[in-house]
């Protein structure tokens, strides 16, 4: 199946995006973020979610993401996706954070921080285990929903991550944001070797995250050159397939070991 477009879920897709969420339909992977400083090892985790469909295949998010952004229903994957991870951390975790992808719509619902203040607490899972991933192009076009979110979420001891690189115009966003977090995009990491002005980009990324105190995640990590680049320019994270590969998110449990690790 083909992730160009979304795929058809029949007359009444949202019936059928409720009836996933509430028959837990969706699968949670995730894909594990190396340490490049201290001990090493993996500090955390992003969350990346898939649809059950017939004969137990597993859509991609860009087949049924569209979907679920047209009939206004984010906030509630959103929602489904933070209680399922809290019961991972309950259920036993060895990667001490995990993180999930914020969608526009969520950053606009009122109700969300509230919601995952309630559920953490519920849950006795220390907050800050939990790292909310805002989308680069939601950081620039609606500044003022994105803070209001970010505010009520550390407010509560969570913490906050942004995507960087694909805009020019997201610095003054960034550090406006001021996230835990900032995830440097693939566009910058892939070409970190072969070009000066990626690596110019991922200096100009280090010092402002050294300024703000920000740590830096460079994604789409697949070669080893660029993982040794990476822990030269003072970036302390790496992620993507030449680090580690997704892998679905029980599989985080006390007994996991980081076979996977560069």
């Amino acid at each position: 199946m083909s992730s160009q477009e979304p795929v058809s879920l029949g007359n009444d897709a949202a019936a059928r995006l409720r009836k996933a969420l509430k028959q837990d339909e969706l699968a949670l992977f995730c894909q594990p973020v190396l340490a490049l400083r201290g001990t090493g090892g993996f500090a955390l985790a992003e969350v990346l979610v898939r649809l059950h469909e017939e004969e137990k295949a597993l859509l991609p998010p860009g087949d049924f993401l569209p979907l679920f952004e047209e009939h206004q229903m984010m906030p509630l994957l959103d929602r489904w996706v933070l209680v399922r991870v809290l019961q991972r951390f309950t259920a036993g975790c060895r990667i001490p954070r995990l993180s999930m992808n914020v969608a526009g719509q969520t950053l606009l619902d009122d109700e969300f921080p509230s919601f995952f203040a309630e559920s953490v607490k519920r849950s006795n899972v220390p907050p800050a285990a939990l790292v909310f991933e805002i989308d680069e192009n939601d950081m620039v076009s609606r500044p003022q929903a994105v803070k209001r979110f970010a505010d009520r979420i550390r407010a509560s001891g969570g913490a906050v991550a942004a995507d960087f690189g694909r805009r020019l115009d997201s610095f003054e966003a960034l550090e406006a944001l001021r996230p835990d977090f900032v995830k440097v995009d693939g566009a910058i990491t892939l070409k970190l070797t072969k070009s000066i002005t990626s690596e110019g980009m991922m200096k100009a990324v280090v010092r402002l995250a050294a300024s703000l105190r920000m740590g830096v995640i460079a994604e789409c990590v697949e070669e080893q050159d660029v993982l040794l680049k990476l822990g030269t320019l003072g970036v302390g994270y790496a992620q993507g397939f030449g680090v580690a590969t997704p892998r679905p998110l029980e599989q985080l449990s006390p007994r996991f070991k980081a076979v996977d690790a560069a």
